[in-house]
C-alpha cells in the first residue's frame, strides 16, 4: 500500500507516489519507509506504541480534523458555513458568491428550516457580539469561533422556536432556569407528556401545581376545569368535601387571627381568650402540615373543638344566651317566610291541575302549628314587665283562625 506523506497531507489531502529511494538512503535515519511512517503516524496524532499502523488516509485525517473541531466549536462550525454561505436578507443575487437558504439547503440535501434555524442562531449571537455580521464573511472564510456551550444559548432545534408560542415557551424556560429545546420539546410531543403524568405522581403533581399558576391568568382555562369538574361526579364529591375544609378552616383562622367568631345563630362576637388561644394552637399544628398531607382529619377536630368553646361560651352568658335564641328564632322565621312566598298561586285554573290532597293536609298543620306559635307568643307578651293587662286580656282571648273547610 503507498504510504502518505505528512506534506501530502497538509499541502491538499492529495495522493502523492513517493520518490524512489536508494537501498543505502533507507531506513528512520534516512527518510526510509519507517521514518515516513513514523512521520505520518505523528501527523494524525497516531500513538505507535498502541500498536495502531501508521498509514492514514486522507479522508480519515479529515474526518478526524472535522470532529475535533465540533468538539471545540459545536454547532458554531455548521453555522459558520450558512453564515459566510447563505445571502442576507435584502441582498440581491448578483451582489455576492453567496446563495440562498433554499439553494444553500438543496445542495446540503437538507430543508431550508434546518439552514434558517442555523442562521437565525448566527444572526441572534452578531447582535450580541460574539461573531461576526454575515456581512462580514466571505465564502470559505475561516474565524475563531465561540465555546461550544455557548450554542445552546442561540440555537434551538424545534420547529416552534420561531413563532409566537415557541418564543413564549423559550422565555418562561429561561424563567424557571432551563433550556429552552427541553420546554419545546416538551410542548410539542403532548402524547409524551400525557404519559408521563398518568405514569408518574411526581410529574402529575409538577404538572397540577402549573396549572394552578396559568388559571390565574387564564379566564378560559378556568372555564374549562370548572365544566370538566362539574361533568364529573367524582371531582364534584372532591370539591365539596374540599369547601367544607376550606370553611372550617377559615372559621379557626378568623378566631386565631381576627379574635371573632360566628356563633351557631350567626351572631358575630367577640371570641374569649381561651377560645383565642385554643384557635391558635390548632392553626399552628395545621400550618406544619406537609402540602401533600391530608389536612380533613385535622381541620375538622380542630373545627369541633373551638366550636364546641363557642357554644359554652354563649351558654355562659346569659344574655348572650338569650340573644342567640331570638337570633336563631328570626332567622327561622324569615327562612319559612320566604318558602311559603313561594308558593302563592294566581292562577286559579293552574292550581286545580296541581292540587293533590296531600297538599291541603300539610297546609292545615302548618296553619295550626303557626297559630299554636302565635297564642304562645301572645301569652309571653301578656306575661312580660311592662305588659298593660288590656294587652294580656287581648292576648288571652286570641285564638288562632280556623282552618278552611276541606274540599
Amino acid at each position: 500500500m503507498t504510504a502518505v506523506t505528512e506534506d501530502s497531507l497538509l499541502g491538499g489531502g492529495v495522493w502523492v507516489e513517493p520518490a524512489a529511494k536508494t537501498p543505502e538512503a533507507e531506513g528512520p535515519e534516512a527518510g526510509g519507509p519507517e521514518a515516513e511512517r513514523l512521520a505520518v503516524g505523528a501527523a494524525a496524532g497516531d500513538d505507535l506504541a498502541d500498536g495502531e499502523p501508521g498509514e492514514v488516509p486522507a479522508s480519515v485525517l479529515r474526518d478526524a480534523r472535522d470532529f475535533g473541531e465540533y468538539a471545540r466549536t459545536g454547532g458554531w462550525a455548521f453555522a459558520l458555513k450558512v453564515a459566510r454561505s447563505v445571502r442576507p436578507g435584502g441582498q440581491a443575487a448578483g451582489e455576492s458568491a453567496k446563495v440562498s437558504a433554499k439553494r444553500f439547503a438543496e445542495l446540503a440535501g437538507c430543508s431550508p428550516e434546518r439552514v434558517m434555524r442555523h442562521y437565525r442562531a448566527w444572526d441572534t449571537a452578531a447582535d450580541d457580539g460574539l461573531v461576526p455580521q454575515f456581512e462580514a464573511l466571505a465564502p470559505g472564510q475561516e474565524i475563531d469561533l465561540p465555546e461550544a456551550d455557548v450554542w445552546t444559548s442561540y440555537y434551538s432545534s424545534r420547529n416552534s422556536a420561531g413563532s409566537v408560542r415557541g418564543i413564549a415557551i423559550t422565555a418562561a424556560a429561561e424563567a424557571e432556569g432551563i433550556r429552552p429545546t427541553k420546554a419545546l420539546e416538551v410542548a410539542e410531543n403532548p402524547t409524551a407528556l400525557r404519559a408521563a403524568i398518568l405514569a408518574d405522581p411526581a410529574t402529575a403533581h409538577t404538572a397540577r401545581a402549573a396549572l394552578l399558576d396559568r388559571l390565574r391568568e387564564d379566564p378560559a382555562l378556568q372555564t374549562g376545569l370548572a365544566r370538566d369538574i362539574a361533568r364529573t361526579d367524582e371531582l364534584k364529591k372532591a370539591v365539596a368535601a374540599e369547601n367544607q375544609v376550606a370553611g372550617r378552616l377559615g372559621y379557626v383562622r378568623r378566631i386565631a387571627e381576627e379574635g371573632q367568631v360566628r356563633t351557631p345563630a350567626g351572631q358575630t362576637i367577640e371570641a374569649p381568650v381561651e377560645l383565642r388561644q385554643e384557635a391558635e394552637r390548632h392553626l399552628s399544628l395545621l400550618d406544619e402540615l406537609d402540602e401533600d398531607e391530608d389536612a380533613g382529619q385535622w381541620t375538622s377536630e380542630a373545627y369541633d373543638t373551638v366550636r364546641e368553646l363557642v357554644v359554652r361560651t354563649v351558654e355562659a352568658d346569659p344574655e348572650l344566651h338569650l340573644t342567640e335564641r331570638r337570633t336563631k328564632f328570626y332567622s327561622s322565621l324569615q327562612k319559612a317566610t320566604k318558602v311559603f312566598e313561594e308558593l302563592t298561586f294566581d292562577d286559579a285554573e293552574e292550581l286545580s291541575t296541581l292540587y293533590e290532597d296531600d297538599m291541603l293536609t300539610r297546609l292545615e298543620e302548618l296553619q295550626q302549628a303557626i297559630g299554636s306559635c302565635i297564642t304562645a307568643l301572645r301569652g309571653a307578651a301578656a306575661a312580660a314587665p311592662g305588659t298593660a293587662p288590656e294587652d294580656a286580656a287581648d292576648g288571652a282571648s286570641a285564638t288562632p283562625p280556623a282552618a278552611p273547610p276541606r274540599a
